[in-house]
């Protein structure tokens, strides 16, 4: 990551104290054991093996509903009268907002970088897996909501771990899962969705407006402080206040980038077939990557999960806020969130820096993120990096109202829905958004990090307990649409 500015004082104490916390914390998450010359996470094992037998329990559903995932999405069959609080398509860019980040742009050049073009293959594999995953955790978002006091819908993984198992007749574990999946979900958004995306927005601002001679050089402060009241005006209005932002942001956002991708490869046609040749082959005979096959599979698979969080489940938080009646309608709609995220975003990222600046000789080597994307754009367009940095602020912001959503929800969770208690965590919320600008606290940031990852071990547990659950779900669907004839 970038340094936006050091920390010192009681920032640098601070992280200094974590220190040995975050480590313990990582080596547990991220526990990884020897395969070859590489390393493989055990995290990564946990999500991936979960996405795969999805993918076979509900009959490739990732394949066969796409098409009537994109039909509910256009509106065509929805209802204002449904319960919930937005529409399928807010619900959808809501979640997306939430997973394409900054991630998108600077570890997918890192992992082709450091492992070849080859990557992209099994980080595209993985995302296909991925919507499985989202489908199922989505689904049950959705069905185990609840309706707070104030109107509000609170729903998540927290929500149909503790309801969910319950009816299974194992309320103590469901219970004990949901309380550590909302701890884990309110501390770990301070960091991945908050500090970490408000540091990347400023560095990126200051970049693009003079670098150390740019006004905001030494004012950090002053940028976090105007981030942080948008990010609050935004928030305040909960969900619907949100995915409007949203629904405007992300479509904006993401055609943005898309189209600057497009050029750089249309500009690079002539080499396509070459990248595609690359991609291929590196997939199965990497060269000079540790672990050789199974090291390119492995930084695959795990950007892919680490980019569209398929098994995490924080994004079925704000799936669960659609209007609908028939949970498995959402369902459908999420497997699209790993689509756009992972299969679009992220190997368009791939293939522009592997049409214009990756070479053989790079593999293994240093990397620099958001500065090789941005170099790759610039091969073809000269000033392409201050659009490029435009988007990487949006993502970044986009990121971390999202999350904002997803740790009052955990709040939700643990203290109830008081409108004194959403606002408080939206201000702490925000706080951290200015830290995030003025001080780099590394190890708060790995902490808050593992945490979310350490999400997975309870989601996909209960995912498998609740798995039937979403198959009877299912079949009542299309149940009830044949005998209307739909």
């Amino acid at each position: 990551m970038l340094a936006a500015v050091k920390p010192t004082g009681i920032d640098a104490a601070l992280d200094r104290a974590m220190a040995p916390i975050a480590a313990w914390v990582y080596k547990v998450v991220f526990f990884s054991v020897p395969l070859g010359d590489t390393e493989l996470p055990l995290i990564v094992v946990w999500l991936i093996v979960g996405a795969i037998w999805f993918t076979g329990y509900f009959r490739f559903i990732n394949i066969r509903g796409f098409g009537h995932a994109l039909r509910l999405v256009s509106g065509k069959e929805a209802s204002s009268k449904d319960p919930g609080e937005v529409s399928h398509f807010r619900a959808l860019t809501t979640a997306v907002s939430g997973t394409v980040g900054v991630g998108n742009i600077a570890a997918v050049a890192i992992l082709v970088s450091v492992a070849g073009p080859g990557a992209t293959f099994w980080l595209v594999i993985a995302g296909f897996l991925g919507m499985s995953t989202k489908f199922v955790e989505c689904t049950l978002g959705v069905k185990y909501r609840i309706e707070n006091a104030d109107g509000s819908v609170s729903g998540g993984p927290m929500f149909y771990i503790d309801k969910g198992l319950a009816a299974l007749g194992r309320p103590r574990l469901g219970r004990s899962l949901a309380i550590y999946y909302a701890i884990c979900l309110m501390i770990g958004c301070l960091g991945i969705g908050c500090m970490f995306q408000s540091n990347q927005a400023y560095v990126q601002f200051r970049n693009v407006t003079g670098g150390e001679a740019s006004f905001f050089a030494d004012r950090a402060w002053l940028f976090g402080l105007l981030l942080a009241a948008v990010v609050g005006l935004v928030i305040v209005g909960g969900i619907r206040s949100i995915s409007r932002v949203t629904s405007k942001l992300v479509p904006f956002m993401a055609a943005l980038y898309v189209i600057g991708a497009l050029i750089v490869i249309g500009a690079n046609f002539s080499k396509l077939p070459e990248a595609f040749g690359a991609i291929i082959s590196g997939a199965f005979t990497p060269l000079g990557v540790a672990g050789g096959f199974f090291g390119v599979m492995i930084m695959g698979f795990r950007r892919a999960v680490f980019s569209n969080e398929a098994g995490i489940g924080s994004s079925s938080v704000a799936h669960a806020a659609v209007r609908t009646k028939e949970p498995v309608t959402e369902g459908y709609v999420s497997m699209l969130e790993p689509f756009i995220d992972t299969v679009v975003i992220c190997t368009l990222t791939s293939l522009v820096i592997t049409l214009t600046v990756w070479e053989p000789g790079m593999i293994g080597g240093a990397a620099s993120g958001v500065e090789l994307t941005s170099s790759a754009f610039a091969s073809v367009v000269s000033w392409f990096p201050y659009p490029l940095a435009v988007v990487v602020i949006l993502f970044a912001f986009s990121t971390m109202i999202s999350w904002a959503y997803y740790g009052q929800s955990a709040f939700v969770y643990l203290f109830g829905a008081g409108k004194r208690g959403k606002l408080g965590f939206n201000a702490f919320f925000c706080v951290f958004v200015l830290l995030g600008c003025t001080t780099q606290m590394t190890q708060i940031i790995d902490f808050s990090d593992s945490l979310v990852f350490a999400m997975a071990l309870a989601n996909i547990l209960a995912l498998y307990f609740l798995g039937p659950v979403v198959k009877e779900e299912l079949a009542g669907y299309w149940s009830r649409r044949n005998a209307r004839g739909v």
